[in-house]
């Protein structure tokens, strides 16, 4: 801890704690205040944060700093239909995984940080699955495979 003296170190003191208190919440997405469910991905386990209305998924992973390996977000879409997703102020490099309304996997992609490229499901898509970089492939998650959705996860709010 930095120990600052006099009226203007107490303030900078003050407003340091309080920008590390700011930086430390949430930067992971830890408190959301999303639901969240637990889902079967290929051979591994995810806990992911649901985002199932308009302004969940517009905000979706936007401004976090990092979020643990075993992490992610389901967007949860109202109907089925060719998704794009781009990375717009999104600084953690992630893998994304579109499925249509049964679950069946219809494509698996990486994006980069900050690019504002949309990317495409290759077909209709109810929902897609944000996972750092990397994640689908350590889970052996593919095209075609088929996932079992949590019930919880299943219908947009809007």
């Amino acid at each position: 801890m930095i120990k600052l003296a006099g009226v203007r170190g107490r303030w900078l003191g003050r407003a340091v704690a309080i920008a590390l208190l700011m930086v430390g919440c949430g930067s992971n997405g830890a408190d959301s205040g999303l639901p969240v469910v637990k889902m079967e991905l290929g051979k591994r386990s995810y806990e992911l944060e649901v985002a199932n209305t308009r302004e969940t998924r517009e905000r979706g992973l936007m401004h976090r700093e990092s979020m643990p390996a075993d992490h992610g977000m389901i967007f949860v879409f109202v109907d089925e239909q060719p998704r794009g997703f781009w990375m717009r102020s999104t600084r953690i490099p992630l893998d994304i995984i579109f499925m249509n309304g049964a679950g069946k996997v219809v494509s698996v992609h990486q994006m980069k940080p900050y690019d504002e490229h949309t990317t495409e499901s290759k077909g209709p898509a109810k929902y897609a699955i944000e996972l750092n970089q990397g994640e689908a492939e350590k889970a052996g998650v593919k095209e075609g495979d088929q996932l079992k959705l949590p019930d919880a996860a299943r219908e947009a709010k809007e």
